[in-house]
């Protein structure tokens, strides 16, 4: 490992001009490319104090041994070059959008004599106009069953094309009505290029001029009783129709436009991507990336436009807005580079109202859905978790892996409703059965609820431990009957030395425990004054953040119920003898406890249901007296009405 000093370039070297720049490993590769408007300001934040950046980029600086730069003229300038950079170097630790799969076009090959319309993947070529991209290729073969009864193109190969053409009979297509079937002359080449220039304009967004068109020829058809006719323009009508309806209107103002959105957490990001052309949504796209360095929701903006419409190839398909859940810093910059890639002015902005604002919502939670089935693709795969359980154990220095794992959180506000939660995992996944949750009285920070809530649990387990039998009337074992072979708390070194305290305290030395910090995703061990790094990419710290994160919203809910029912109290849920009936009634008749307590005894007893005993003890209670000295026998035998 790297020492970032001995590379560090003299702060007087390097300009204050913006510039893209390279960190280097010893053996010369590109590990990491990177713009700055200022190069000086960005490029010393790498070599500050190593334990306070990011744990990713702890280990890019300690992976370099050296670093370079270039200055260019503006920051569009610089964009420019950060693109070709970490298109051919290819950098590690640089944050890479990459499909798992192709996805498909459907595409109208425009420079053939005959044009043809296929579903095409792959690099884009000119002379071929796209539309899409889809999510699969069968929903281009289910848009185009569809509407080759109204344009009957060609969609045959060049050798079926030119086969038929030999033998001068049409394909199957030609005999059914789907194909004009140029291969045998029944029309011209100008004829199926008209049926191809419908086609592309009904795909780029001018449906209505068809639909009327394709309604007026049909009533025409009828009046002149023409019944065949009009019944193939019926259905012709009906097949289009059926399409504009896979592809609905979603903005009203026919634009051209991306929809971007993202869902993430420490490790990981989700993209989603609608691509909107004449209002309509013609395809989606979606990643799921590493993040390999601290990233705001602008910095993964910026990486994505850089990184998606960056290719030459697809620099057609930059829409006219790009619409985002956060500009990055260097919007400016970056719309002028998009505009120049496109031809004409690109808007760069995040949508406040309206339709946009919707559909943006839309896009958000498909990348929120997309981010969860890709956890859950990992959590139940069985390699990914002993992996993880093996990591875990080889950074700890355990002797097996922790087969059975415990996370406590503690949630309180202010001191306030302090309560704790503890999740248990085993084998990696959850088992809910085995959660409880602990009401912390005594204490107001986290640190000593950690020591009150691991004492009370693990006093638990010694006291079933040391009892018989060790299980319940029902044959189950009790509730504390198991120990852990790792406690994880959520927190650092302050939190893992008073779980640790505790537990050597107790004479517990067979169970490990660690600490995860939110801040920087470090491992703490007991009285280390330096954390455990975990790779960003390892299926451990992964494991560790899914039970942290799980210890952390069962605590949190608990918390919400606790205040939500403290907050919804009143004294006269104290009063003995006072049933929700005559709560409710007593509330109903003064209006509320204020105006209660302001009455008189007299008063509150002529409540219907109200005796002269209860109303005192009603007083008693708002006014903060002593409860009077009295057994069940002596208390109001009012009834209450019935319900």
């Amino acid at each position: 490992m790297a020492d970032p000093s001995t590379y560090r370039p003299a702060t007087g070297t390097i300009p204050e001009s913006p510039g893209v720049y390279r960190f280097r490993d010893p053996s010369g590769r590109v590990i990491y490319v990177g713009k700055a408007k200022s190069l000086r300001q960005r490029l010393n934040s790498y070599f500050a104090d190593l334990w306070s950046l990011h744990p990713r980029t702890q280990q890019m600086v300690t992976t370099a041994s050296s670093v370079d730069w270039v200055t260019v003229g503006t920051e569009v300038e610089a964009l420019q070059l950060e693109y070709a950079w970490i298109k051919e170097f290819d950098p590690r630790f640089n944050v890479k959008y990459r499909d798992d799969k192709s996805y498909p076009f459907l595409a109208v090959t425009l420079d053939e004599e005959y044009p043809r319309l296929q579903v095409m993947r792959g690099a884009k070529r000119k002379g071929v106009r796209y539309f899409g991209p889809y999510s699969h290729a069968w929903a281009i073969r289910e848009t185009l069953d569809l509407l080759l009864r109204v344009f009957p193109a060609r969609t045959c190969s060049a050798g079926v094309f030119k086969r038929a053409h030999q033998i001068d009979r049409p394909c199957l297509l030609g005999y059914i009505g789907k194909c004009s079937a140029p291969c045998v002359g029944r029309v011209s080449a100008a004829e199926h290029r008209a049926i191809v220039d419908e086609f592309c304009d009904f795909m780029a967004g001018g449906t209505d001029k068809l639909l009327k068109r394709l309604e007026r020829e049909m009533f025409a058809a009828s009046s002149e009783m023409d019944y065949e006719r009009a019944a193939r323009l019926r259905d012709d009508l009906g097949a289009a129709r059926k399409a504009l309806e896979k592809q609905a209107v979603v903005l009203g103002d026919g634009t051209d436009a991306d929809v971007v959105a993202f869902a993430e957490d420490q490790l990981e990001a989700a993209v989603q991507v609608f691509h909107v052309r004449g209002g309509r949504v013609r395809g989606q796209r979606g990643w799921v990336v590493e993040k390999t360095e601290q990233l705001t929701t602008g910095d993964l903006v910026h990486h994505f436009c850089s990184q998606i419409y960056g290719d030459t190839a697809e620099g057609a398909d930059v829409p006219r807005e790009v619409l985002v859940p956060e500009l990055p810093a260097d919007a400016d910059a970056l719309e002028a580079w998009l505009a120049d890639r496109r031809g004409s002015r690109v808007s760069l902005r995040v949508p406040q109202r309206g339709d946009k604002k919707t559909l943006m919502e839309t896009v958000a939670r498909n990348a929120a859905e997309a981010l969860t089935r890709h956890k859950l693709r990992r959590a139940t795969d069985l390699t990914a978790r002993s992996a993880a359980l093996e990591e875990i154990a080889e950074a700890l220095a355990l002797p097996t892996a922790p087969l059975r794992v415990e996370c406590f959180d503690i949630s309180q506000i202010q001191g306030t409703d302090v309560v704790a939660s503890m999740v248990v995992f085993e084998d990696g996944l959850a088992r809910k059965s085995e959660y409880r949750r602990f009401i912390i009285k005594g204490a107001t920070d986290d640190v000593s609820a950690i020591s009150e809530v691991i004492r009370r649990r693990f006093a638990a387990y010694l006291a079933e431990r040391d009892a018989e039998p060790s299980l319940d009337d029902d044959g189950r074992a009790k509730k504390f009957a198991y120990p852990p072979q790792l406690v994880v708390v959520d927190g650092g070194q302050p939190q893992v030395n008073a779980a640790a305290s505790v537990l050597a305290e107790l004479g517990v030395v067979d169970v490990a425990v660690c600490g995860l910090a939110k801040r920087l995703e470090e491992v703490w061990l007991p009285d280390d004054d330096l954390p455990v790094i975990l790779s960003r990419s390892s299926e451990g710290l992964y494991l560790l953040q899914r039970v942290r994160d799980e210890a952390h919203r069962f605590a949190i809910t608990f918390h919400r119920q606790r205040r939500s029912k403290r907050m919804t109290t009143s004294a006269l849920d104290e009063v003995p003898g006072l049933g929700e009936v005559r709560r409710k009634a007593l509330l109903r008749h003064f209006g509320s406890v204020k105006k209660l307590g302001a009455a008189s005894l007299e008063e509150i007893a002529s409540v219907p249901g109200m005796g002269p005993r209860t109303a005192a003890a009603v007083l008693a209670a708002l006014h903060g007296e002593a409860k009077p000295d009295s057994d069940p026998k002596a208390t109001d035998q009012t009834p209450e009405p019935p319900r």
